[in-house]
């Protein structure tokens, strides 16, 4: 996944800045983005602090470790059934 631009504390500035009455075309033209890109990471980041999103990056970062860990054991079964199962 590309990395944004953007840190997430950036991020959740900008959906504050916009829920005080910035209009969003005024706010995308002075962050530099998109009007699409601004309401994807409004539909990820809002209604969240700052605290929120750090732990939402981490639950994240944990839940692609766990995932490769699952991958490695099941490749590991694999090769130990075609092991056992061949003379």
């Amino acid at each position: 996944m590309r990395k944004s631009r953007f840190t997430e504390a950036q991020i959740i500035g900008m959906l504050k800045e916009q829920e005080a009455g910035m209009a969003t075309a005024e706010l995308c033209r002075r962050h530099g983005l998109s009007p699409a890109t601004f309401y994807k990471l409004k539909a990820r980041y809002g209604g969240m602090e700052l605290s929120d999103a750090k732990r939402l990056k981490q639950l994240e970062d944990e839940n692609a470790k766990l995932k490769r860990l699952l991958a490695d054991a099941m490749l590991d079964n694999v090769v130990l059934k075609d092991l056992l199962g061949k003379p």
